[in-house]
């Protein structure tokens, strides 16, 4: 199950750039939830925000509290870097209990390949995939077991480890990781054929 993380929002009755920099130099987030209703514009602490993210995923369910109403949200869209200190905008998608979503879920590779220290070239090809589940079952990530990956051998979707309730919607023939020999990395390709220039009458 996702990591869940709590966080304060201050609604916003004032909006505009002018307020969202004002909002900036005060050490807050703009932000809006977005869901089934009207947006809901809000503003959270930067360094609370910074501290909490650190810890999660951009699948991990954040509660968000303005006042006496609580949301369940997920990250859906941002401006700046989200792990760092450098956040100028939060867009979030209000989560229903009960109600499956579609999101998407990091892929993680563990171990060292035996292929790699053959001598191959370890190449991440796919480093997320969408899925559709209930807000209750969406996994922090999906771990790959590298340890076993040989020369020239690959991992698939179709050989993901996925939860109970999960549904991935993404071809599982599609390549997660492969290792390749250097020689095949390392090919030369076709030099590009010299244009020759035609001299003017």
């Amino acid at each position: 199950m996702s990591t869940k993380v709590a966080l304060k929002g201050v609604k916003r009755d004032v909006l505009g750039s002018s307020e969202s920099r004002r909002l900036r130099k005060a050490g807050m987030i703009p932000a809006v939830i977005y869901g089934k209703n009207d947006p809901v514009h809000l503003a959270v602490d930067a360094k609370e925000f910074s501290n909490e993210v650190k810890s999660i995923s951009e699948s991990s369910i954040i509660t968000i509290k303005i006042g006496r109403k609580s949301y369940s949200v997920l990250i859906k869209d941002y401006q700046g870097a989200l792990f760092t200190d450098s956040i100028m905008h939060l867009d979030f998608f209000e989560v229903v209990k009960g109600e499956t979503l579609h999101t998407t879920v990091n892929i993680t590779l563990v171990g060292s390949s035996k292929g790699v220290k053959d001598g191959g070239l370890l190449e991440h090809v796919l480093h997320e995939v969408e899925i559709e589940c209930l807000p209750k079952d969406i996994p922090d990530a999906f771990s790959v077991d590298i340890n076993e990956l040989g020369l020239n051998e690959s991992i698939h979707v179709k050989d993901l480890s996925v939860p109970k309730g999960v549904k991935l919607l993404i071809n599982e023939d599609r390549t997660v990781v492969t290792v390749v020999s250097k020689k095949a990395e390392t090919e030369e390709t076709p030099e590009e054929e010299e244009v020759e220039e035609t001299e003017g009458e």
